[in-house]
């Protein structure tokens, strides 16, 4: 009798599953949400130093040099970053070492503070992995629940490095494999996000905030429709080349990676190579404002995340230079995420874009910081979330018109290589099965 009350009324059974993951995820976002602070206290003081100390840039190339000796010498498999926690979760058994997060915390701090045009959504991922790894371990977690906390991990690293909790954890739940979402670790997820950002926040960290003060107006024979037409279908457009700068990106890095692995035998000359074509291109400019992670500058004036929100903040090509400079520093050994300088390319490309068609500056440079992330990532749910969270929800259909369009155009490719393709974007051809890795799916057609 108890027994049959029991199964009519599940909540009982649910109950105790959201006590369990609570107190389960409370580590994991204690200690992620920590480092993430710390990470980031690091970061601002790196990007001070070089910025008053501008002779540190020339060290770049001996940088490089240190950090790749460094993983190849006492990083086990930690250097693969990101994808190794993506292959944990999908298929557990690697493992993933605790040394991670202290060796991408400080590889990446070193980047910046020399130069390297990186971000920091990486490091907050791998801290954000590693740590649900090691402490699932100590718990003696079955595979199950090891593969629920790791995503919890992922969603605390990312929810806390850019104060999105909702995002973060949408984005870890839908990074996993394009085109499916498992709800298996959606509360544990959101609690780990939710718990890391207050921590990280609790040590004073302060995220950058954007605005779009555009106001839509509506009149006319389309008033009825309750948006802008002509401006929704110029969002359209803008989506698609957002979608292809996130395909630009992702494979110029696996280009030019390929490349420096093919033709430079000596591996410790790869970083030497990247860090001097980086600064040599800097120099050709004329301008630093493309060197470290990009959201302001020394002065406040030149090139930036924040002067892109505004007319006259960015150049026709920035967004190119960063996606260039990002792709050496990322491809050549160097360490950091890849997110940040995304915001940066889509966030100067929606500038050029509202210049070039009048369009409202803001508003589109705001779509591009979310929709090119968008495309590069495969996670369009998770930043029309993000879009909500950093610029208010008032113009959400653009946002979710403009990452939903990006996803597509971005084609079967991605940042991350160990993304699995679990409902293909469109039915192209053989190479594309389900359960294929992206990495899987670029081999197959290079040789193909």
């Amino acid at each position: 009798m108890i027994k049959r009350i029991q199964w009519s009324f599940d909540q009982w059974e649910i109950l105790k599953y959201v006590v369990r993951w609570f107190f389960l995820v409370i580590p994991v976002a204690l200690v992620s949400g920590s480092m993430v602070a710390l990470f980031l206290y690091l970061l601002n003081q790196a990007t001070l130093l070089r910025w008053n100390y501008g002779w540190l840039i020339y060290f770049l190339p001996l940088a490089g040099v240190v950090i790749v000796a460094l993983y190849r010498f006492k990083g086990k498999n930690s250097e693969a970053g990101n994808n190794l926690v993506m292959d944990e979760i999908s298929k557990p058994g690697g493992g993933i070492p605790v040394r991670m997060a202290p060796f991408v915390l400080i590889t990446t701090v070193v980047t910046h503070l020399f130069g390297g045009s990186a971000g920091r959504e990486g490091t907050a991922v791998q801290i954000g992995g590693s740590m649900a790894h090691y402490i699932g371990k100590k718990l003696k977690l079955n595979k199950d629940d090891m593969r629920i906390l790791l995503i919890s991990g992922v969603a605390a690293g990312f929810g806390a490095v850019f104060g999105t909790p909702v995002t973060g954890a949408i984005f870890a739940l839908e990074v996993m494999a394009i085109g499916r979402i498992k709800y298996d670790a959606l509360l544990p997820a959101f609690l780990a996000s939710v718990m890391a950002d207050i921590v990280c926040s609790a040590y004073g960290i302060q995220h950058t905030h954007y605005h779009i003060d555009f106001q839509d107006t509506l009149s006319g024979s389309t008033a009825f429709l309750h948006f802008d037409l002509p401006l929704l279908l110029s969002v359209m457009v803008a989506g698609a080349l957002f979608g292809l700068a996130g395909f630009a990106f992702s494979e110029l890095s696996y280009i030019i990676k390929s490349l420096s692995n093919k033709y430079i035998s000596k591996k410790l000359l790869i970083p030497v190579i990247g860090g001097v074509m980086v600064l040599a291109i800097s120099f050709l400019l004329g301008t630093r404002d493309y060197l470290g992670i990009g959201v302001t500058t020394p002065d406040g004036t030149g090139v930036s995340i924040v002067n892109a929100f505004k007319a006259g903040g960015s150049d026709t090509f920035s967004w190119f230079w960063k996606l260039l400079l990002t792709a050496i520093t990322l491809s050549t050994g160097f360490k950091g995420g890849e997110v940040t300088p995304l915001f940066f390319i889509g966030a100067t490309l929606g500038n050029t874009l509202a210049i070039v068609s009048g369009n409202p500056v803001e508003l589109f440079a705001g779509l591009g910081f979310i929709a090119v992330f968008a495309g590069a990532t495969n996670t369009p749910l998770a930043c029309t979330f993000m879009g909500v969270e950093l610029f208010g929800g008032e113009y959400v259909l653009y946002y979710a018109v403009a990452c939903f369009i990006a996803y597509y155009f971005s084609g079967h490719t991605g940042i991350y290589t160990s993304q699995r393709v679990s409902v293909s974007k469109a039915n192209l051809n053989n190479s594309v099965d389900n359960n294929n890795t992206l990495k899987s799916i670029r081999d197959h057609k290079r040789k193909g």
